[in-house]
């Protein structure tokens, strides 16, 4: 059965009660607060934004190196049945673009 409590334990556990209140209540003022939900979702953004950058390197990353094995081979050597043919589509875009721009001045 339970034991009877006397009235000065009573009263401890109502303060105890109300210390624990206070504070719940303080907490729940900190975490409402504008500043801290502003905080809050500043640095979700910001995580965000860092994943999202990370994984964009990740990405990029990987298609250079994708791209340098297609064009080197492994002993560093560049593959020239490759370059040379992306090489000579490369002087005739720009050739292009000289044309073009000529053609437009005159």
């Amino acid at each position: 059965m339970s034991e009877a409590r006397t009235p000065a334990q009573i009263e401890k556990d109502i303060v105890r009660r109300r210390q624990e209140l206070a504070v719940t209540l303080d907490e729940i003022g900190v975490r409402l607060h504008p500043k801290t939900i502003m905080g809050d979702a500043k640095a979700r953004t910001a995580a965000a934004v860092d994943r999202t950058a990370g994984r964009a390197y990740v990405a990029a990353n990987r298609a250079v190196s994708d791209i340098r094995a297609q064009l080197v081979a492994e002993d560093g050597a560049p593959r020239l049945e490759r370059v040379v043919p992306l090489a000579m589509i490369g002087v005739a875009v720009v050739g292009l673009f000289v044309v073009g721009s000529r053609r437009r001045r005159s």
